[in-house]
């Protein structure tokens, strides 16, 4: 673990939300290591970086700009006229604006975080689509990871938590935690 921690702290330049990625992406890796490119979580599937970006956005719930940016949604609706008139609508709009947006940057982050994993041999990424899997992303491909070298050691971290699938259900459930 002190490796792994070194390796991360050398190679990234926000060690601790790298290692939050690191540690997430084990959370839910299968067996072999990989993640993605979608998550079954709570009867719904997700893209794997979706489920990664609202798992890691209440990290920045008290940052003074995430605070603002409610507010700027708010006056952005009502100056555009698409704020519905009762309240508890609009506050939903505007909820549902402000989470797109946080989404949005957050896949930036997440995207500057695996690359940084990646150099660090930590991870290994590669997209699949509806076509063939491929290295580039586009055309309907989305990101897999797969954690490699000494990341694997956090996978055994986790899957005490893992539920194990019920007889006769598919293996490739990921995230499902067991509630003790």
């Amino acid at each position: 673990m002190a490796d792994l921690l070194d390796r991360v702290a050398q190679t990234s330049s926000r060690p601790r939300y790298a290692f939050m990625v690191l540690s997430l992406i084990a959370e839910i890796a299968r067996p072999d290591g990989s993640a993605g490119p979608f998550i079954l979580r709570e009867g719904r599937t997700t893209l794997l970086r979706d489920w990664l970006c609202d798992a890691l956005a209440p990290m920045g719930a008290r940052d003074p700009k995430r605070l603002m940016l409610a507010e700027k949604v708010r006056l952005d609706l009502l100056s555009s006229g698409r704020a519905p008139a009762e309240p508890a609508a609009a506050q939903a709009v505007i909820a549902a604006e402000v989470h797109e947006r946080i989404r949005k940057s957050g896949k930036t982050n997440l995207s500057r975080a695996v690359s940084e994993l990646v150099q660090a041999g930590l991870v290994r990424r590669h997209y699949q689509g509806f076509r063939v899997d491929h290295q580039n992303r586009g055309a309907g491909r989305h990101a897999v990871y797969t954690l490699v070298g000494g990341a694997r050691c956090l996978m055994g971290r986790s899957a005490a938590m893992h539920q194990p699938a019920p007889p006769g259900r598919s293996e490739t459930r990921q995230g499902e935690l067991r509630l003790n």
